[in-house]
């Protein structure tokens, strides 16, 4: 990706950023929602937005099919939040936006608390014996 593309990317992220926290108020969207990366597409058509979304309860919040409504809110927001990105961008176009869920640092953040619990349950192990 050429440097160009990387600086829009990064602005892109920081002003979805801000506009997901303050602006898309929908009661469906229940997480908070990160944001993974961007990746632009050479001739500014398209933004491809990752997204993880952090749930209160970690019972299933790792699987992409618990996200689904997430998903579908953010990507029926995204004619609004490119309307809204396109004020502080100084670019001639907007690139359309996608969202699609971040599974790699989900899966990430699984394994981490996987490890998390093996290594707590062996310190209970060593201390009860």
């Amino acid at each position: 990706m050429s440097q160009r593309l990387q600086r829009l990317a990064d602005q892109i992220q920081r002003e979805l950023a801000v506009l997901i926290r303050d602006e898309v108020n929908d009661p469906r969207l229940t997480g908070f929602v990160t944001i993974s990366s961007v990746k632009v597409s050479p001739d500014l058509g398209y933004a491809d937005i990752y997204v993880t979304i952090m749930e209160p309860e970690l019972n299933d919040a790792m699987t992409k099919h618990s996200h689904e409504q997430s998903l579908e809110v953010l990507n029926k927001a995204a004619g609004f939040l490119r309307t809204e990105l396109s004020h502080s961008l100084k670019t001639r176009t907007t690139p359309r936006l996608r969202f699609h869920y971040d599974e790699v640092t989900a899966r990430g953040n699984y394994m981490m608390d996987l490890i998390n619990q093996a290594v707590t349950k062996t310190e209970q192990n060593e201390a009860d014996e």
